[in-house]
C-alpha cells in the first residue's frame, strides 16, 4: 500500500511538471512528443521502483493489460519449473540414496545369518551394532525421502496452476512447456519409486528369512542342550 501510494505521488509530480514545462513556452510538435514520451517513461521508471509493476519495460503506452498477464504468465512459468527442476532432482537423488542404504542392510543381514554359530560373542556383538547403525541409517534416509517427495508435490501443484494461469492469459507456450516439465519430472520420479518400492520388498523377505533362520538356530541350539543334558540324567538315575 506504501509502495501504491509512493507511485501515484510521483506520478502526481511528474505530471505537474511536465505541465509547467508545456505552459512556460510553446515548443513545437515534435518536442511536444519528445516531452511526452519522456514523462511516459519516467513514470514508467518509477513505477516499477516503487513497487507497482515487476515487469521492465520501456513504451509503457504500447502494453496492454493483456500482454502484461501474458509476460508476469510466463514469468511464473519460469520459476516454477526452476523450484520443480531442483525439487525432483532432490528428491530422485533421496530415493536413490534410500536405495542404496537398504541393500547395504539387506547384504548386513544375509552375512550375519550365514555366519550363526561360527563367530565369537565379541565378533557378534560387532556385527549387530553395525546393522544397527545401518537401521538407523535407512530410517533417517525414509525420513528425508518423505521430506523431499512432500515438497515436489507441491511444487507439482504449484507448477500445475502456473500452467492454468498462463494457459489462460493467452500464454499458451509456457503452458505447453510447463505441462511438458511436469510429465517429464513425474515420469523420472517413478522410475526411482519404483527401485525404492523394489528394495523395500527384498527388505522386507531379508526379514521374514531372519525371523526363520533366527528361529532355527534357537531350536538346534536348545535340541543340543537337550541332547547334552539326557546322558547326565541318565547317569544320575545310575
Amino acid at each position: 500500500m506504501a509502495a501504491f501510494k509512493r507511485g501515484i505521488a510521483y506520478f502526481v509530480f511528474l505530471r505537474s511538471s511536465a505541465r509547467v514545462l508545456l505552459s512556460s513556452r510553446k515548443p513545437e510538435v515534435h518536442k511536444l512528443g519528445k516531452w511526452t514520451n519522456l514523462l511516459y517513461t519516467s513514470v514508467a521508471s518509477l513505477t516499477v521502483g516503487a513497487g507497482l509493476c515487476a515487469v521492465p519495460f520501456k513504451q509503457v503506452e504500447n502494453l496492454s493489460h493483456d500482454s502484461l498477464i501474458r509476460r508476469a504468465a510466463s514469468l511464473v512459468t519460469d520459476s516454477s519449473s526452476t523450484l520443480l527442476s531442483q525439487t525432483t532432482l532432490a528428491l530422485i537423488e533421496s530415493i536413490v540414496e534410500y536405495t542404496k542404504a537398504v541393500h547395504t542392510l539387506i547384504a548386513l543381514q544375509k552375512r550375519y545369518l550365514a555366519s550363526l554359530g561360527k563367530l565369537t560373542p565379541a565378533e557378534e556383538d560387532s556385527i549387530w551394532q553395525v546393522i544397527i547403525g545401518q537401521r538407523a541409517q535407512v530410517n533417517d534416509r525414509h525420513d528425508e525421502c518423505s521430506r523431499f517427495e512432500s515438497t515436489w508435490v507441491s511444487a507439482v501443484r504449484l507448477c500445475e496452476t502456473a500452467a492454468e494461469a498462463a494457459y489462460t492469459s493467452g500464454a499458451e507456450h509456457a503452458s505447453i512447456t510447463m505441462r511438458t516439465n511436469i510429465q517429464v519430472a513425474q515420469s523420472q520420479v517413478e522410475e526411482a519409486q519404483k527401485l525404492s518400492a523394489n528394495a523395500d520388498k527384498k527388505l522386507a523377505e531379508a526379514k521374514v528369512m531372519e525371523v526363520e533362520r533366527m528361529a532355527q538356530y534357537s531350536s538346534s541350539l536348545e535340541n543340543d542342550n537337550g541332547e547334552e543334558e539326557i546322558p547326565e540324567a541318565y547317569l544320575r538315575e545310575d
